[in-house]
């Protein structure tokens, strides 16, 4: 199993997105700590009343993780998740490209179409074109991370011969797809690098369709027989259940039999993060976390 760290979202409209400490510094101990990614979510426009009941904001995931890029070498960087339809794909490919150059090829581009319709009309893209978006970026930034010049129409663009550089060093970069619908499913089995689900509670699961962990297993093998001989190198990346790592020195048994169950059904990546705004900062629970879970034998 290989473990993911999410710098903690800010909940609601009030206080800092740095309240859980210096991203360098954080991003420092994680790999000290055996830690294999870290990440940071995308939310350009939320609504104030979304964040008011619950909602979370973020800093800009490229930005922040070329800040973790310049002092790390071995964790890769992966905004989980960006909302494609929110941006041009040539401006998202960009970015990645840049992230992924200057890290030397430790980007990973975690993709979602979102669901905040208010956030959708913030930036001034249609909600209802939200699948078709989402597919052509996915095509265009394929061509774009080549580096070679191509041509490309969309719904809201036409590019003709454009040369884009520079190409990343792989001349790809690793998408990995969030969500749990039949569309996301088909997109990851037919070109993804990655799937991450969302897993949810009975409580949840009818208006989320997150499915539950027995339910789990059984989606990732249906992904894995759509996606045939590219099935073996797919990674399935699920977030640890709320609460259940919030102090993982008094809890790493029952944070390490949750691993074992994920593990199991096919997971490869957990994401974790900290309660917000521990003290001191997150060092010590990210420490902590590397010291009773990960580096366990």
């Amino acid at each position: 199993m290989k473990y993911f760290f999410q710098y903690p979202d800010l909940i609601g409209p009030v206080g800092s997105l740095l309240d859980a400490g210096p991203i360098q510094e954080l991003a420092v101990a994680c790999e000290q700590s055996g830690w294999g990614a870290f990440s940071f979510t995308d939310h350009p426009a939320p609504g104030a009343r979304w964040l008011s009941s619950g909602g979370h904001q973020s800093l800009d995931p490229f930005v922040a993780l070329t800040a973790v890029a310049a002092v790390t070498s071995k964790i890769l960087l992966v905004p989980y998740l960006v909302v494609l339809p929110y941006r041009n794909p040539f401006i998202t490919a960009k970015a990645a490209a840049t992230v992924d150059l200057i890290s030397n090829g430790r980007f990973v581009l975690g993709v979602g179409t979102g669901y905040l319709k208010g956030e959708y009309h913030a930036v001034g893209v249609n909600f209802d074109e939200r699948n078709a978006l989402f597919d052509e970026s996915i095509e265009a930034m394929r061509k774009y991370w080549k580096g070679e010049p191509f041509s490309h129409d969309g719904i809201h663009f036409s590019a003709r011969e454009i040369l884009a550089l520079p190409a990343p060093p792989r001349r790809n970069i690793p998408i990995w797809i969030g969500g749990n619908a039949k569309l996301t499913k088909r997109r990851v089995a037919e070109s993804a690098e990655g799937w991450m689900p969302l897993l949810g509670d009975p409580t949840l699961m009818n208006t989320t369709r997150t499915p539950a962990i027995a339910d789990l297993g059984r989606e990732i093998e249906e992904v894995k027989s759509m996606a045939g001989s590219r099935a073996e190198s797919l990674e399935f990346v699920i977030a640890m259940p709320r609460g259940l790592d919030e102090d993982p020195k008094s809890n790493a048994r029952a944070i390490r039999d949750e691993v074992k169950r994920l593990e199991d059904i096919g997971i490869t990546w957990v994401v974790s993060a900290p309660p917000w705004n521990p003290a001191p900062h997150a060092i010590n629970w990210i420490r902590d976390y590397g010291e009773y879970v990960i580096n366990v034998a």
